[in-house]
């Protein structure tokens, strides 16, 4: 899977289960700009 394609899928999952971006790093302990990272396909780290 390439990470843009993976960056979607988090997306997709997190807006299905009513998440922000913020609310989500919370949870998996990474910052909210790490999860919009990985969302645009950024970085995967």
């Amino acid at each position: 899977m390439e990470a843009k394609e993976l960056g979607d899928f988090i997306a997709k999952i997190r807006k299905e289960n009513q998440l922000t971006q913020a609310e989500l790093a919370k949870r998996l302990n990474v910052t909210d700009k790490a999860v919009s990272r990985w969302e645009r396909g950024v970085s995967l780290r």
